[in-house]
């Protein structure tokens, strides 16, 4: 090292010394410092201190959720055997869709959680759905491994997603899984529904052949009037191979029935639509209840059944089955050529046939023509009284004949006035009737052929479907009740609103009866009560019966008495009662031809030696 080396050195480290010596703290510095280098220590002790407390606390939480974990696995284990797996989850939906249905299938249950109608709505128009939410309950019951299972309340995998199928799996362990497997068919109101079992015969006892499917669900209100819909809506089912039949929907409180014979469908229906479930097969059993849903505003009535469906004890078996979401429109149903159109209640014998077979066809062509329903109806009311006519003439010339045949009567009265000798005049009014040729009752025969069209017009109306939500003059529903007036109260058997319609109806008929009694009144002189029933309490008891009904209904009653009081009137101008009585009386002249039956008794009497008396 060099001189040079050693001064650079040394003149480095006096640089030092003086800098240390001139930057060194006073005794005050010193005890600050000394007091924040004590509170930093602390502080990181502390810091180490919470964080081997929170390290103890997760490994404490940690241990308790596999603790827990533990018990809980267990205990499903317990509870559900081989299907405990299936037992957790997230409830999520999968949407199939359409033109004409949008279905949410939910993975719990692997049911159909709601079905809406894209078409169609509410009265008050929101979008019309047939059942929705966690209420619906569907799913197979059975025992597995000595457990009671519900797959209602399991978690399906779904797989397969597409627009228009899914398949729904419950797994039971390695490939044993129960599989629902929907498929909606494009267009149409049908959706393929088929139950697959995989290996679940591995965990079911051998001798179930039996398995219960468990549906139910409540039945929201659509229409505008729930009184007059709960009247319709209702359970219904076919056997096997044979008829169809439906629950009364007018019991108060509920209704069962326990089927213990084979079943083709059973149906959940409402006023104008249904949910039906079908067995490609047939339903081994069934037990279907509803009961009905008092001071709603949102619900009509709970439907539940509990339907065993037939099951394979093999490794792979498959229960086909269908369902139906749709209208209970006529044509539609019938489509389907399951006898589904069977629910719609047109009436039972004669009166069914008659809507099936004549009302419905003419007013189905008429529909291919007209969009205005209210004109629709006043020219079927018009065909129905043009076939009828001859019907309403021979009835009212029945009812002349014994107008002008009064005067004849009386005199028959006078020569028996006694009460004693009611038998007599009454064996010699008779004989005059035959022998002028009329015969008391050919007035009520017309009458009574008619009835039937009568009463099938009572039950097409309220259930026709292309009514539902149709407006006409100020009825803004055809299948329901119009109203021109909502009261702030309700009245007894009459409601809360004053139906215009069935006002007309009511003053149509009594201007109808008045005519038609009026013409009957020298006849009918000994019963006055009947002529005030006729005239005023059926129009009055009729006011307040249909005030609730279909307006379509009144209308149709409505136009089918002014019809008629036009018609009365019209023969009227036509039929002169002296003409009627100078044939009577020629007819008296005519010898009375016996009768057949007549013949055969007097030939009987002559045999046993009997003479008649000369006359």
């Amino acid at each position: 090292m060099d001189r040079n080396s050693i001064i650079g050195i040394i003149i480095i480290a006096g640089i030092l010394i003086l800098w240390t010596t001139l930057n060194k703290p006073s005794k005050e510095e010193e005890a600050a410092k000394h007091k924040r280098d004590s509170l930093k220590h602390v502080h990181q002790q502390q810091i180490i201190q919470q964080e081997k407390v929170q390290a103890t606390q997760i490994q404490n939480t940690q241990i308790e959720v596999a603790t827990e974990a533990s018990v809980d696995e267990s205990q499903l284990k317990s509870m559900y055997g081989s299907f405990a797996e299936s037992a957790e989850g997230k409830q999520e939906f999968t949407v199939l869709e359409n033109e004409l249905l949008k279905i949410k299938i939910s993975n719990k249950g692997g049911r159909i959680y709601s079905v809406e109608l894209k078409e169609h709505k509410t009265y008050s128009q929101k979008a019309l759905t047939l059942f929705d939410g966690d209420s619906t309950v569907f799913g197979l019951n059975f025992f597995s491994e000595n457990r009671s299972i519900i797959t209602n309340d399991l978690f399906f995998v779904p797989s397969g997603v597409s627009k228009n199928s899914v398949k729904m799996r419950l797994f039971a362990g390695d490939n044993r899984y129960i599989e629902y497997v929907y498929t909606l068919n494009p267009e149409s109101y049908m959706v393929d529904f088929d139950i697959n079992f995989v290996g679940i015969n591995e965990v079911i006892a051998s001798n179930i052949n039996v398995i219960d499917l468990k549906w139910a669900l409540y039945s929201p209100q659509q229409e505008k009037g729930a009184k007059n819909e709960n009247m319709y809506t209702t359970l219904g089912y076919k056997y096997y191979q044979d008829e169809v039949k439906t629950l009364s929907s007018r019991s108060k409180d509920e209704n069962r029935e326990e089927l213990n014979t084979k079943l083709r469908w059973i149906s959940f229906q409402q006023q104008f639509f249904s949910s039906i479930l079908v067995a490609d097969n047939y339903f081994s059993n069934a037990i279907i209840e509803f009961t009905n849903i008092e001071n709603s505003d949102k619900y009509l009535k709970y439907f539940e059944s509990t339907i065993g469906i037939p099951f394979e004890y093999n490794a792979k078996s498959t229960v086909p089955l269908s369902f139906y979401f749709g209208p209970n429109h006529y044509t539609t149903l019938k489509k389907q050529d399951l006898g589904f159109e069977q629910i719609i209640p047109l009436g039972w014998g004669i009166f069914g046939w008659v809507n099936r077979f004549a009302v419905i066809p003419v007013f189905n062509f008429l529909d291919n023509f007209i969009s205005n329903y209210g004109l629709i109806i006043l020219i079927l009311t018009i065909l129905i009284k043009v076939v009828l006519f001859p019907l309403t003439y021979k009835s009212y010339l029945s009812t002349a004949k014994m107008r002008v045949l009064k005067p004849e009567i009386d005199e028959i009265s006078k020569k028996f006035p006694k009460k004693e000798d009611s038998m007599k005049k009454q064996q010699a009014t008779m004989a005059m009737y035959k022998k002028v040729g009329v015969s008391p009752m050919g007035g009520c025969i017309p009458m009574l052929i008619q009835m039937p069209i009568l009463f099938a017009m009572f039950k097409f109306f309220p259930t026709s479907f292309e009514l539902r939500q149709k407006a006409f003059l100020w009825a803004d529903d055809l299948s329901s009740y119009d109203s021109i007036l909502d009261l702030p109260f309700t009245i007894p058997a009459y409601g809360d609103h004053i139906s215009l319609f069935t006002i007309l109806m009511a003053v149509a008929l009594i201007f109808s009866s008045r005519l038609n009694t009026g013409q009957m009144n020298d006849t009918n002189q000994q019963m006055p009560g009947m002529k005030f029933m006729m005239t005023y309490m059926m129009p009055v008891m009729m006011l307040v019966f249909f005030n609730n009904y279909s307006a379509g209904l009144s209308y149709y009653y409505f136009l089918s008495n002014v019809i008629t009081l036009g018609q009365t009137v019209f023969i009227r101008r036509f039929v002169d009662d002296e003409a009627i009585l100078k044939k009577l009386h020629e007819s008296k002249k005519k010898t009375v031809k016996k009768s057949k039956w007549q013949e055969r008794l007097e030939a009987a009497a002559k045999q046993k030696g009997y003479k008649p008396p000369k006359k």
